[in-house]
């Protein structure tokens, strides 16, 4: 069996050093460098053809979110982070997944046991219910589900989240959320609004042409007259 081509990527040598102890422990991972900038660890991640990569986000010059955009798809990448200000568009940048400093090893087994070949990888276009986003809720940043997302609201060109923890933003558009949520769980009801379907607790005849979905947060929002009927006929195959 191969063993999985790995690169470390971090601006600190003690956080590095400590990431490869850890991984040390499982024989299915190959470190095939490490990093301290960017820019570095993108020449190292093509040139050993690394199947993933452990990116630190704060570091000099080019921090890890913008390294990730500039990964192909044969490298998967999982974020390093202590939980600073960043918030993270996890559709735009389809990370595996995301680890705590200091890394738990229990935490890192299961990130590695979400690793995919690039063959299954190819054909899941939407992300896991379980997928993580990094979001940021006031001063305070913390790590929310897919499934325990109720609803994205299209601000500009930002995308308002609402979870059980409140409202947080990403910089995204609507459209690029909608293509990566499976459909099975989140439904477009308008123009302005993606909804997660089993959030919906009552659908209601609207004065206009359309619905009004109450979800479990209390909040009311209108569904368009062309996508009632999807809902509706969307909600009985559940």
């Amino acid at each position: 069996m191969s063993r999985l081509r790995v690169v470390i990527v971090d601006d600190e040598r003690l956080a590095r050093a400590e990431l490869r102890r850890l991984l040390a422990v499982h024989p299915q991972v190959e470190i095939v460098g490490e990093a301290e900038d960017a820019d570095t660890a993108l020449s190292l991640i093509r040139e050993q053809r690394a199947e993933l990569a452990f990116l630190d986000i704060q570091m000099p010059g080019m921090n890890g979110l913008q390294l990730a955009a500039e990964l192909d798809s044969a490298c998967q990448f999982v974020f390093c982070t202590a939980f600073d200000s960043f918030a993270i568009d996890a559709f735009g940048l389809n990370a595996l997944d995301y680890l705590v400093k200091p890394v738990v090893p229990e935490r890192l087994a299961q990130t590695l046991a979400r690793v995919k070949t690039q063959d299954a990888a190819a054909h899941t276009p939407t992300l896991p219910m379980d997928h993580p986003l990094l979001l940021k809720f006031g001063e305070a940043a913390r790590i929310v589900r897919l499934r325990d997302i109720h609803r994205f609201e299209s601000i500009g060109n930002h995308a308002a989240v609402y979870t059980p923890h409140g409202r947080a933003f990403l910089l995204s558009s609507l459209s690029r959320i909608e293509q990566r949520v499976d459909p099975a769980y989140f439904f477009r009801i308008s123009r302005a609004d993606i909804v997660r379907l089993d959030a919906i607790i009552e659908l209601q005849a609207d004065i206009q042409p359309g619905l009004i979905a109450r979800l479990i947060d209390g909040s009311e929002v209108k569904v368009s007259r062309r996508q009632a009927q999807l809902l509706k006929l969307q909600m009985g195959s559940l």
